[in-house]
């Protein structure tokens, strides 16, 4: 990803931060024929840690259907997480400035590593358990996979899990960082007045970087 300096991610922890926040993600892989394949599934970053022994490295853990080729592709090859965040378009007539340009401002990181199929159906249902948890946390009555083991073992042979350990991140923040302070605050007003959660989303991120 082409990052000006300027918009480079805050830090490591702005990078692990936003794939959880914005963890529905493209993952992109080559096909061996030629050409790429791509898929729109979520994520969960397991972040750096000690498991006593050795540290482990971050990583992105996550399923998708059987029926998708791409994970016989991908098995064992490097692959791409992309992660987009909020983003909004910039009109040069909020700068109240000449010689502007319109633009827009959004928040992405990208994610590779070379994906692991994770083979043991135990492993992957826990993953399965954890996607679960975390996308009902936030409902009323969070749906569990408390179901009939004769129901969670067809369900978990109907997806492969994978894992994906991190071998490079890095993070775009592109918030008018490159326009002086004056012409940035009119771009926050303008985007506070706009109706979708997106430009307020950018408005937030820009007053705060």
């Amino acid at each position: 990803m082409y990052i000006p300096a300027h918009f480079a991610a805050p830090d490591q922890e702005s990078l692990y931060a936003a794939v959880e926040r914005y963890s529905f993600a493209t993952l992109v892989s080559l096909r061996p024929s030629g050409g790429i394949t791509a898929s729109h599934l979520p994520l969960l970053l397991e972040r750096p840690r000690t498991d006593g022994i050795q540290s482990l490295p971050a990583a992105l853990v996550g399923h998708m259907a059987r029926a998708n080729p791409q994970w016989r592709d991908a098995a064992g090859q490097e692959v791409l997480a992309i992660f987009s965040g909020p983003h909004a378009y910039i009109s040069p007539t909020w700068y109240e400035s000449k010689q502007v340009v319109p633009t827009w401002n959004y928040v992405a990181v990208h994610a590779c590593g070379q994906l692991e199929l994770v083979e043991d159906a135990t492993a992957a249902e826990a993953i399965l358990r954890r996607t679960v948890a975390l996308y009902e946390a936030g409902q009323p009555r969070p749906w569990t996979l408390d179901e009939p083991a004769e129901f969670v073992e067809r369900l978990t042979a109907q997806i492969v899990a994978f894992r994906i350990p991190i071998a490079r991140i890095e993070g775009k923040w592109k918030l008018n960082q490159n326009h002086p302070a004056d012409r940035r605050a009119k771009v926050i007003a303008a985007l506070e007045q706009q109706g979708d959660e997106n430009s307020r989303e950018i408005a937030r991120l820009m007053q705060s970087s």
